[in-house]
């Protein structure tokens, strides 16, 4: 530490040697900078605040229903991508500044310019916006301003217009491609079931629903045909154990029963009853019915007249009531028999194509799944995009009635009167400082070149040559007087370069109240 403060005090003194060097550089540096200071051009600030308000009654309203973006995310965004290169070309335009243009680099070196001096300055939650530019013409600093504060509400308000109609054209686009999508899906799945609509049956079941329904109506079409065929063998014992009855044949008693025919002529007579209510005597099925009817009357009064012959002049065989009855009802169980054994049939059929089929139905119940699975994913995504359509409409049409963020202009921008820069009041001190500190360069740099031993301490250490003594000047009055006087000049000069300088700071703190 020693050895440092005695390096210091070497350096100290040898830069006093060169002090009026110093003092010199000092003050030519600061008349320049004084100089400088006072001839640099004023320039004026203008300023606007804007406060963009992201609320609206609407917006907790229509929650869920309508698409609501983060609009404090985008007007922050929005602030911090303002000054671009196209907005920048838009603003000189906006503010004139492209009058005084002559070339293309003048034109590059305005819109650096610009950027450099633009500024915006946001206080984060607050949405408060700060524009403020600075020019060395005031009117032209306001123009610049209030272009930019055109500009920032323009953006605001253009690119959520360009931002919603780019959404709603890609969700129309992706609506159609998804109805096509539906179209095809609907096509191959019709296709697919009328291809396969024997296997698959008219219901859509699968495979083992089909076995199951199909054995549960057989097993009761059996069970059918088991009662059905019990009934008919009972009443044909019945029918066996009775005897027929021959009466004479009495002249009232000429009309002459034949179950078997009668039963099928009152069957047809009532068909017949049913299509004449709904057709013409003209219809074929009307005209046919009555010819197989005609034609059954033929053949029942041949059958009477064979029986009359046989019985020698007997009424009917069949004259018993009781007889007669039983016939008529074994020929209804025969006819039900019959019925029940082609449904028996019929079920058994399709029971053996359906194990015929077991094979096929598992890979053809598979592939139909897949194509329901495609549908049913093609739907979802269709009917979302519309959701998300009517959503984005609504959301359009939220905008258009209320707004989501409203611009408001807090402070306009004016025409500044006071200069805002250069701040001469604290550029003159510094600039004394920075002469003073040239000054000190100037002697130390002196010293160095043209360096002086002032002891002999200094001189041993420097040439390594011992040393025997030192000799001394003799004190002198005279010298140490000339010594006082150039010392207190020096004090003077130096004390005159920091009251210039004080002066002209206060002369300025003056001119600039008025």
């Amino acid at each position: 530490m020693e050895d440092i403060l005695r390096q210091l005090v070497t350096y100290l003194r040898g830069m006093w040697l060169y002090r009026w060097w110093g003092l010199l550089a000092a003050w030519l540096v600061g008349a320049v900078a004084a100089g400088a200071i006072y001839v640099m051009p004023d320039r004026f600030e203008s300023s606007a605040r804007i406060y963009v308000d992201t609320q609206s009654v609407l917006k907790p309203l229509m929650s869920g229903l309508a698409v609501q973006p983060n609009v404090d995310q985008q007007i922050t965004i929005l602030s911090r991508t303002l000054i671009s290169r196209p907005n920048i070309e838009k603003l000189i335009r906006m503010a004139d500044l492209d009058l005084a243009i002559t070339g293309k680099n003048d034109r590059e070196e305005l819109i650096v310019e610009l950027g450099k001096k633009l500024q915006i300055r946001g206080t984060g939650r607050d949405n408060l916006f700060t524009l403020s530019y600075e020019d060395t013409a005031p009117e032209r600093a306001k123009r610049v301003v209030q272009s930019l504060v055109s500009i920032f509400v323009e953006s605001g308000l253009g690119d959520k217009r360009k931002d919603t109609d780019t959404a709603r054209r890609f969700i129309e686009e992706q609506i159609k491609t998804y109805e096509q999508r539906l179209d095809e899906a609907d096509n191959r799945l019709k296709d697919f079931k009328i291809k396969n609509m024997h296997l698959m049956g008219s219901s859509g079941k699968d495979y083992v629903s089909q076995v199951a329904e199909v054995a549960g109506r057989l097993a009761q079409a059996q069970l059918a045909l088991r009662e059905a065929e019990n009934s008919r063998n009972s009443l044909q014992k019945q029918l066996l154990g009775e005897e027929p009855v021959l009466l004479p044949e009495a002249p009232s008693q000429r009309k002459v029963s034949i179950p078997e025919i009668d039963g099928r002529i009152e069957t047809l007579q009532k068909n017949l009853d049913n299509l004449l209510q709904r057709y013409t005597d003209e219809h074929p099925d009307v005209v046919g019915v009555r010819r197989v009817i005609a034609q059954l009357e033929e053949q029942k009064q041949k059958e009477i007249e064979e029986r009359r012959e046989i019985a020698g002049g007997f009424g009917d065989v069949n004259s018993n009531p009781v007889f007669q009855q039983m016939k008529l009802a074994f020929a209804e169980a025969e006819a039900t028999v019959a019925s029940l054994r082609a449904r028996v049939a019929e079920y058994e059929t399709r029971q053996a194509q359906l194990r015929e089929s077991a094979k096929l139905l598992p890979q053809i119940e598979a592939e139909l799944a897949q194509l329901n699975r495609d549908y049913e994913v093609n739907k979802r995504n269709y009917e979302t995009l519309v959701s998300r359509r009517e959503s984005a409409n609504m959301a359009v049409e939220m905008e258009s009635s209320s707004g989501m963020a409203e611009f408001r202009l807090i402070d306009p921008p004016s025409v500044p009167l006071k200069p805002s820069a250069p701040n001469r009041m604290l550029l003159m001190p510094l600039a004394c400082l920075a002469a003073i500190g040239f000054g000190l360069a100037v002697a130390f740099l002196a010293s160095q070149l043209r360096p002086t031993f002032l002891d002999g301490r200094d001189l041993r250490e420097v040439t390594g040559i011992p040393l025997l003594g030192t000799v001394s000047a003799t004190p002198d009055p005279k010298r140490r007087r000339k010594r006082q006087r150039m010392n207190l000049a020096f004090m003077g000069g130096l004390g005159g370069l920091v009251g210039v300088f004080g002066l002209l700071t206060v002369a300025l703190a003056v001119l600039g109240n008025f």
